[in-house]
Order: C-alpha cells, then structure tokens, then sequence
C-alpha cells in the first residue's frame, strides 16, 4: 500500500521497513501493521488535534503534569498552541503508561519507538498468527468466561500496584491473544495516587469487566472486586498476587458525634486565642 505521509519519518529512519495494511481507524488514531526487519509489528498514528474532536474530560487530566506555567495557561485557554500541548500531553500518557507497565509486566502490547507523534509496539496476534481480535467479538463458554475475568483482573492489580488505573477498561480495548487478554488503549491512563477520581475509576474498570464477562457467567454479577481491590490499596497492604474473594463490606463502624463536637469546640477555642493575640498585639 501507499506510504501514509505519518509514517515517511519512520522510514526515513529505519524505525520500520515497510507498510503492510491499515488495521483500523478509531476517532483518536489510525492503527498499521508495518514490518520491521523479520518481525511484524503495529504502528499508531494519532490523529492530529484540528482533526478530531477533544473529549479528554478534566477527570482524566487532573494533576497531570506540565513542562511549564505558560503552556499550562495556554491548555487551560484553549488556544492553538494550547491545544497542542494538550494533545502532546494526551499522546505521552499512554506512550510513558505503556512503558512503565510493561515494564511491570502487565499484559499490555511491547512499545518499541515514540517517533513525531507514531507509537511503534507490538503487534497482539491469535493462534493463526493474524491481529488479535478486540473482546466484544468473541462468545465464551462460562468457564473461559470466568478464567479471562481472573486474568483480567490480576491485570488491573498489577497495573494499580504500579500506580495506575486505566480509566477506560472495557471490551472494547481489550484483544484476545494466542496466550490470554491484552490490554491496550491508555491515554486516558491515570496517576492512582495523584487523581482525585482514581478509586471511582478502578471501581468502574472492574465493573465493565464483571458485567461483560457476567454476560456468559451470570455468578460473576454479585462480585465486588472493585472496592475490596482499592481498599487494599488505600490501606498499603495491595500486592500483585493478592487474595481476592469479590466481597467487600463497608465499615459500619459509628461516627462518634462526642468527638467531633469537641473537635470543633477546640477549633473554635484555638480560633478565640489567636484573635486575643492579635488584639494583644496591636
């Protein structure tokens, strides 16, 4: 096919040796199956930002990191060159969420290369050898069923125990490989400790996943994996081969009314002190 005019740099360097086919266009980015010496590989094209509309709800972005004042002004103004970092922004959260989970070994596909705006990694196959289809296209037996849900969810500890949460987990960014699920599509991807909405989003990943897979094992539909997996986060004690039952009860310890009236009374008194002070002072 002919070179897309994205992928020419990557040429021009001896990143990829070939173009093979388009393997789909979503509203964020363009998928290839390039060649790369003897391996096949995927190249991600992301769209550019006057070329696609711009949904990244804040929840998403919150606490995200800027290389300075100026372009954090700029993102906020909307302006062009706003825009653009936003979208710089956009594309280096999934580009450094993949490296760092890959790294701790989280079923996500191999990143190879970031290169003008092009992610190169590893093209997620089935038992023939062919791409990987996306999870929502398959039908399972209830066994399977509730063995890829475990997988899956060992797969969004492992991510959280590396300080992530995917924010948009679902059917629909997950392929089905020679050898288990494979999780893809994190631009969303979000600080576990550095975003307000991170336990909301850990609970809603975990629920897609039981009402999906509980579509095929209706049992999986009275688990509550979500809640018990961040409490054990929020309490320090989370680890990647952590004990899961799927049951989580809410502490129904009650509020000692006493000790909050005496905490506000002490508040107030302090309060009291500190004016005495100042007119002391003047």
């Amino acid at each position: 096919m002919k070179t897309p005019e994205r992928l020419r740099p990557l040429l021009e360097e001896g990143l990829i040796d070939s173009v093979q086919r388009q393997l789909m266009s979503g509203k964020e980015a363009m998928v290839f199956v390039v060649r790369c010496g003897d391996e096949t590989r995927c190249a991600k094209v992301y769209k550019d930002a006057t070329h696609r509309s711009f949904r990244q709800a804040v929840d998403y972005t919150e606490n995200r990191k800027t290389k300075n004042s100026r372009q954090a002004r700029a993102m906020a103004k909307g302006t062009r060159f706003g825009r653009q970092a936003q979208e710089a922004a956009w594309q280096n959260a999934e580009v450094d969420a993949l490296y760092r989970l890959a790294a701790a070994g989280v079923r996500v596909p191999k990143p190879y290369n970031f290169h003008e705006g092009v992610l190169l990694m590893e093209l997620v196959c089935d038992a023939d050898g062919d791409a990987a289809p996306r999870l929502n296209d398959m039908a399972f037996e209830p066994d399977i069923a509730r063995a890829h849900h475990q997988t899956l969810l060992r797969e969004v500890v492992r991510m959280l125990c590396a300080g992530v949460v995917h924010g948009d987990l679902s059917e629909f960014n997950i392929l089905v490989g020679a050898d288990g699920p494979v999780i893809i599509d994190l631009p969303q991807a979000v600080d576990a400790a550095g975003n307000n909405h991170a336990p909301a989003m850990l609970e809603r990943d975990v629920a897609n996943l039981r009402n999906y897979f509980g579509r095929f094992a209706p049992e999986l539909l009275a688990t509550n994996y979500g809640k018990e997996i961040w409490s054990l986060y929020e309490r320090g004690i989370l680890q990647p081969d952590a004990v899961l039952t799927g049951h989580f009860e809410q502490a129904k310890k009650p509020v000692d009314l006493g000790g909050v009236l005496r905490e506000i009374d002490d508040a107030k008194a302090e309060e009291a002190a500190r004016r005495l002070r100042l007119q002391e002072a003047v």
